[in-house]
This record gives C-alpha cells, sequence and structure tokens, in this order.
C-alpha cells in the first residue's frame, strides 16, 4: 500500500506539476500528516529530485508563519513547495499568508490543506497517467465550452437559486500547471474554475453535503446580495457560528471569490473540502480571498466554499445564447464519466 501511495504521489507530480529529475523540493508537513511528507518526499526522489522535508508543529492554532519557515522560503532557491497540512478553518489566514510568501518569487506551489492518507488508497489522489490525461482533456473541453461567458445561474433541488457575473473573467483548471501564470495549485486537483465580479452574485444559496473548513453540514442557507452575505442560517448551531465568524474576518471575507465546477472521478465526499469540492457532478461557491484568480480583487484574509450538490448551471454568452453546462449534477455535452 504504501509503494502505492507513492507512485500516486508522484503521479500527480509527474502529470499536474511536471516535475523533472534535478530540481529542488522543499515540503513543509504538519507532524499529524508525516507520512503524506514522506509519500511526496520519496516521490521526488524517485523522480531524481533534491528533497528538504520540514516538520511543523501543529498543536495550537496558527495565526502567522513561524520564524523557520520564513527563514527557509527566504534563504531558499527551490523550483517547488509543497504544504503537506491540516485544513481547519481558523487556519485559512495562516494559511494564505504562507501561500503569497511562497509564491513572491516564480516557483511552483502545491497546496494540500486538510489532506489525508485515504485520498492516496482511495480517493482522489489515487490516479494512474491515463486518468489524469483523460481529467485534463475533459477540462480543457469545458473551458473552451465556457470562453465567453457573461453570465452563470445555478439552481438545485435543494433550493440554490444564484446568479452572478463572469464578464471578462477566464475560467481555468487546476488540472496541470500554467507556465505561463504560474498559478499555485491544490492536491489532489480536479476543478475548472473563475472568479465572478466580487459584487455581482444574487440569490440564495443552499449547501446540504460540506463546508470548506468545516465538514459535512445538513444544511446551510446563505442569502447573497450584490456579492454579500447578508443572512446566515442552518440547523447546527455550533457549525453555523463558526460560518458566520469566519464570513466576517474582514470586510470582504462575505464577499463571492469562486465558482467551481467538480471534475475529479475519483473524489468523495469526505470531511476535508481539499477533496470533496473536486467531486465529478457538483460545484462550489467560496467567499473571499481570490487575488490569484484571472480578475480576482477580492483581498480578504480567508476564503470560504460551500458545496452544491445536484447542481443545474446555465450560462449566458455575449451574444445572448444560453445553454447549460450541467443538469442534475450531469454534464450536458460530454460525460466522460459515466459515458
Amino acid at each position: 500500500m504504501q509503494e502505492d501511495c507513492i507512485n500516486y504521489a508522484k503521479n500527480a507530480l509527474v502529470n499536474v506539476l511536471e516535475v523533472i529529475d534535478g530540481e529542488k523540493i522543499v515540503i513543509f508537513c504538519d507532524k499529524s500528516r508525516e507520512k503524506i511528507g514522506w509519500y511526496f518526499a520519496c516521490a521526488g526522489i524517485d523522480i531524481g529530485c533534491w528533497v528538504r522535508l520540514v516538520m511543523l508543529s501543529d498543536g495550537e492554532i496558527r495565526s502567522s508563519v513561524p520564524s523557520n519557515v520564513k527563514e527557509i522560503i527566504n534563504s531558499s532557491s527551490v523550483d517547488l513547495y509543497i504544504n503537506v497540512l491540516r485544513g481547519i478553518a481558523e487556519e485559512t489566514p495562516f494559511r494564505i499568508m504562507l501561500t503569497k510568501m511562497e509564491t513572491r518569487r516564480r516557483v511552483r506551489l502545491a497546496h494540500c490543506p486538510g489532506i489525508t492518507e485515504d485520498m492516496f488508497t482511495m480517493g482522489a489522489m489515487s490516479l494512474s497517467d491515463e486518468e489524469y490525461k483523460r481529467m485534463q482533456f475533459f477540462a480543457q473541453h469545458l473551458i473552451s465550452r465556457l470562453n465567453g461567458a457573461v453570465e452563470v445561474e445555478v439552481v438545485s433541488p435543494s433550493g440554490t437559486n444564484i446568479r452572478f457575473s463572469v464578464k471578462k473573467r477566464d475560467f481555468f483548471t487546476d488540472t496541470k500547471i500554467n507556465w505561463k501564470t504560474l498559478k499555485w495549485l491544490n492536491l489532489p486537483v480536479g476543478e475548472v474554475i473563475v472568479a465572478p465580479v466580487e459584487t455581482s452574485m444574487n440569490g440564495v444559496l443552499v449547501c446540504t453535503t460540506a463546508v470548506g473548513g468545516i465538514g459535512r453540514v445538513k444544511r446551510v442557507r446563505l442569502v447573497v446580495k450584490n456579492g454579500k452575505v447578508v443572512e446566515i442560517d442552518g440547523d447546527e448551531k455550533e457549525k453555523i457560528e463558526r460560518i458566520r465568524k469566519a464570513l466576517n474576518i474582514d470586510e470582504m471575507a462575505s464577499y463571492a471569490g469562486e465558482f467551481a465546477f467538480g471534475i475529479n472521478p475519483k473524489a468523495r465526499v469526505v470531511d476535508e473540502f481539499l477533496e470533496t469540492e473536486k467531486v465529478y457532478g457538483t460545484c462550489h461557491i467560496a467567499f473571499g480571498n481570490n487575488l490569484d484568480f484571472p480578475g480576482g480583487r477580492n483581498w480578504s484574509k480567508n476564503h470560504m466554499d460551500f458545496l452544491i450538490d445536484k447542481p443545474t448551471v446555465r450560462v449566458r454568452m455575449g451574444n445572448g445564447d444560453v445553454y447549460e453546462v450541467m443538469v442534475d449534477g450531469r454534464y450536458a455535452d460530454i460525460d466522460w464519466k459515466n459515458g
């Protein structure tokens, strides 16, 4: 099993990040995820890379980047950083600070908040070379269909009914490194993403599956007006209070930041949103930071995602044409997972 996990880590490094022999990799790894750090380290060594694995203490909630990590980033010349971290919502500001620090130079970054070992054994990381290639092809096909979109509407059986502008905002994918932008990405991968116009979102979002940094939820209902969450309610008081606190961490935390399609055929609904958001046939909306997305202008210290299950997604193009991208969680014109 350990050998399989190392091979899956290697598949991600080669197919997504295009790592080659001779490159330098630094891995920042929480103590609680040490085994995963070693998977990536062994994968890098197997490719022929120089690898440094840096273990981090993850006892208390972190609000700033540790001094030893700052020193390593400031003094190192590397090709790739990999962050193997826990994914709790309260540490989102810390993780945003870390990624900003790592990407001040032109360097690749694989950011893995909440990654777990079972993602390698039975989940979204357990992809073969061929499965990566097929997913990348599907992502590019979907992006080509979305080029020229100006507005998106999302409805779902649970009650979501929301629309927003994507005018002059480019869709992109996390399934392969973009050498032009060097946009950092999460592992596991499996999304086609856009930054909505931040003040354009209006309607109701109902999440009955999972929330980023929170985990699984029974029901969360958000009312959004001019891009801002103005009302929050739900069935689990403690989780609703955590969501409310996160969306009020600063003045932009409650404004629209992301819309994305899930396209990973092996992703599952699990406690860690890092995998759940990639579930094939779902989509999600996030509020908060999107400065690293094309056109993104939301500078919040936070970023919180809400999964929408069985969505129907309609897109209006610049010429006025409207077409359905998804119907009840099934891609309308090409569905490579279900045939």
